[in-house]
């Protein structure tokens, strides 16, 4: 059971540019797995299926590097504090939750990308990975559930160009977050071959049809059942 509900996690948050941590943590709880081994299991998973989804979205041509470069530069070092840092988040969890259920309805009512977009420019670019990046740390996810809302939201991308920019962003915070964990002290655990072969294949199937397959408002559909899940489940703890 936790093995099919691993694959349908990494397939829906792989076909839009995510990794799954918000899905894999609910379904980690569900079964009973520690409470400190849940966050960097998932994001050890996390690394797994962002790897290949970054792969994915680069090869379709929808990864702007040039331009979004900047959100890495301080969003690494706060997602490792984060990761490093063990202290209370359950307000932050309420507002993301609001936000993100506030995202997929928007999402929903509007499945098109627009028709004029407003690329930001380098400093709110810095900023958003800085503040985004701390989040994914202190929340145990990649944070591209939280990004590429945000970016489709202010129209700086279109939707497959966001879901790349994210999968990268998700990449790079994830294994930020697992350092950061690391150095507080904090065994790594085991994680099960099974389980990384299974999301591996599962994430991959998913960046492939995002990438190359399905169309524009199938995807952003997909996004507003993916964030509101993941803030369903930041308000449901």
């Amino acid at each position: 059971m936790i093995a099919l509900s691993l694959a349908v996690v990494a397939f829906l948050y792989g076909a839009v540019g995510h990794a799954g941590a918000t899905g894999y943590i609910a379904v980690f709880a569900l079964a009973g797995l520690a409470p400190e081994q849940i966050r960097p299991t998932a994001l050890l998973l996390n690394v797994v299926v962002a790897s290949l989804g970054s792969w994915q979205f680069w090869r379709a041509g929808h990864l702007q590097w040039r331009q979004f470069w900047p959100l890495l530069p301080l969003a690494l070092p706060a997602a490792f504090l984060g990761g490093w840092l063990d202290v209370p988040t359950r307000g932050l969890r309420v507002l993301l939750g609001v936000v993100l259920l506030s995202a997929g309805v928007r999402f929903l009512l509007r499945p098109q990308d627009p028709e004029q977009l407003a690329p930001p420019d380098r400093f709110s670019l810095l900023a958003t990975g800085g503040g985004l990046g701390f989040m994914a740390g202190l929340t145990g996810t990649g944070g591209g559930v939280f990004l590429s809302p945000w970016m489709v939201l202010r129209r700086w991308c279109g939707t497959r160009q966001a879901a790349a920019a994210s999968a990268v962003f998700i990449l790079m915070n994830s294994i930020a977050g697992l350092l950061g964990f690391w150095r507080s002290g904090q065994p790594l655990p085991a994680v099960p071959w099974a389980w990384l072969l299974i999301v591996l294949l599962a994430g991959g199937a998913g960046a492939y049809v995002g990438s190359h397959r399905w169309a524009v408002p199938t995807i952003r559909r997909l996004l507003a059942l993916v964030t509101g899940f993941a803030g369903s489940k930041l308000l449901l703890g």
